[in-house]
């Protein structure tokens, strides 16, 4: 072999030494890794930011008017976001304060009958019993041929029909004593539902103004000027971006020794590696995605293929580093749980409801000065009445 061949030999022998130094280097380094640090992690990729997302609905019926919002801005909890025409709602509630008002009137009505039908029982009582006096002399005077016999039959027949009238007036005092019995025209059960009926019609008048449950951000605005929407049609939703968690999609034969508590890395590709967040295990699905969808796997319907299932698992994030960089719901993420802390029961859940997202009192003041629209209108109609009736419609 010539010289220039043998140095090309060398040469080549050299690379390929050096090659294998290095690839055995490089998997040295790589077990090493592995044994202190990279063993004790578990990774996906099928994982994604999400948060509450709160669909606003109409609660009543109308038109829209206005819209006081759109897609991406923010918004505080009680703003008005839509208004609807309300004229249905406003010619409901005047229907409910009429009806309330003939009721009241009514139920008066029914009072002042009861003290009628006492009076109308006492005149025809007395009646009777002239009647009954009268005929006892008829008798004694007829078996002496004192008076006619249709005289006699006459005052036997009044008899009779004043007793029957009698009990017909007693019959008509029991069934309006029935109904107003231990009430007053004020809290009558008739009265009362009127009442409730006049609250639902103020309720729908106040509804027609669509507010915000909760602080967030305005997205998928759907309703439109002039739109004619019904109870329950969706407008638009709200999403509270301080209030976010991530979803990692572990496999089935990475959960051994996954727990509640343990911490986890987070970069989500928008932002790149540059960015990490810091979160814990805050629970695991009861259950693996396939058992959720809407059409489950039957296994035993069918030829089986074996497939790992994958089981949500809900990662909080700090809150701080959530503010120093908005997320969005929906973002795709690179997730990572250090498996190696102790964690908690796998049957734990560190998850919390105390955000203002899970709560809203915007709805607690809709019926504030309702009941003294009512008292007014009830005390409106009893004035109008006479005096002898607004006495007889006291309680007794």
């Amino acid at each position: 072999m010539t010289r220039p061949a043998r140095s090309l030999a060398q040469r080549r022998d050299r690379r390929m030494l050096a090659l294998t130094l290095a690839i055995l280097t490089a998997g040295a380094a790589y077990y090493e890794y592995w044994q202190l640090y990279g063993h004790n992690w578990i990774a996906t990729d099928d994982s994604f930011v999400t948060g509450n997302v709160i669909t606003l609905s109409a609660q009543t019926e109308g038109a829209v008017v206005e819209i006081r919002t759109e897609s991406t801005r923010p918004v505080e909890a009680g703003d008005v976001l839509v208004r609807l025409d309300g004229v249905r709602a406003e010619i409901a509630l005047e229907e409910a304060k009429a009806q309330l008002g003939e009721t009241v009137r009514r139920i008066a009505g029914v009072f002042s009958d009861v003290e009628k039908f006492r009076r109308q029982i006492q005149v025809k009582k007395a009646q009777l019993n002239r009647v009954q006096h009268d005929l006892k002399r008829y008798r004694g005077a007829y078996a002496e041929d004192a008076v006619p016999e249709q005289q006699l039959q006459n005052a036997e027949d009044q008899q009779h029909e004043l007793e029957a009238a009698i009990r017909q007036s007693e019959a008509e005092l029991q069934s309006a004593e029935t109904q107003i019995t231990g009430t007053t025209v004020r809290n009558h059960p008739a009265v009362r539902r009127a009442s409730e009926q006049v609250r639902r019609g103020y309720l729908e008048f106040v509804r027609r103004n669509v507010l915000a449950p909760v602080r967030g951000y305005v997205a998928k605005r759907k309703v439109q000027i002039g739109e004619h929407v019904r109870p329950g049609a969706p407008l638009m939703a709200i999403v509270p971006l301080d209030l976010l968690w991530v979803e990692a999609n572990f496999k089935e034969t990475e959960l051994a020794n996954l727990r509640p508590g343990q911490p986890a890395q987070i970069t989500v590709d928008m932002l790149g590696k540059g960015i990490e967040y810091h979160g814990i295990v805050e629970g695991l699905q009861p259950g693996t995605g396939s058992t959720f969808a809407l059409l489950p796997p039957e296994n035993a319907s069918g030829n089986f293929i074996h497939i790992v299932e994958r089981v949500p698992v809900r990662i909080g994030l700090a809150p701080d580093e959530l503010a120093a960089h908005p997320l969005r719901p929906g973002l795709s993420t690179v997730t990572r749980i250090d498996v190696s802390r102790p964690g908690r029961s796998v049957l734990e859940s560190l998850t919390t409801f105390d955000h203002p997202a899970y709560r809203t009192d915007i709805y607690q003041h809709e019926l504030a000065g309702m009941d003294e629209m009512i008292r007014q209108i009830v005390e409106s109609n009893l004035a109008a009445l006479d005096p002898g009736q607004r006495e007889r419609a006291k309680p007794h």
